[in-house]
């Protein structure tokens, strides 16, 4: 079992890499006006976007295999939270592909601030869940 918790940590951390620095590159793009920038800044925002979406494929699988093992059918309450908080992650994250192709289309209706707010969104879903991982409040 430590080793199923080993790789779950460590694809969590990569693919939280992924998730808190593509809005930061979004926030480079919103003030962005050099198109030779632009284009450098959407090729790095795809190949994160694409990685981090493959990092994490086994993140969650590690997890699923974690939660069956230590609970199976009965998780206790914040267990549940949990998954929502990571439900919202995952929905974070594909908000994120939808704003890269609106990007890549020259569609953005958004300022570099609301990017910086957008940005700080998975810090407090990812504290939530180590929280409630490690205190176990329910």
């Amino acid at each position: 079992m430590l080793w199923i918790k080993s790789l779950h940590i460590f694809f969590v951390i990569a693919w939280m890499a992924g998730v808190f620095y593509l809005p930061r590159i979004f926030v480079n793009l919103a003030m962005e006006t050099n198109t030779a920038v632009t284009e450098r800044l959407l090729l790095m925002a795809r190949k994160l976007y694409r990685f981090s979406m493959w990092i994490a494929v086994p993140a969650i699988v590690f997890g699923a295999i974690l939660l069956y093992m230590l609970y199976g059918a009965h998780m206790p309450g914040f267990m549940h939270a949990k998954l929502l908080f990571v439900v919202l992650i995952v929905g974070y994250h594909h908000a994120c592909g939808r704003i890269l192709k609106k990007f890549e289309k020259g569609v953005n209706t958004r300022s570099h601030k609301w990017f910086r707010v957008f940005n700080e969104v998975p810090v407090f879903l990812l504290l939530a869940i180590i929280i409630l991982v490690v205190v176990k409040p329910f």
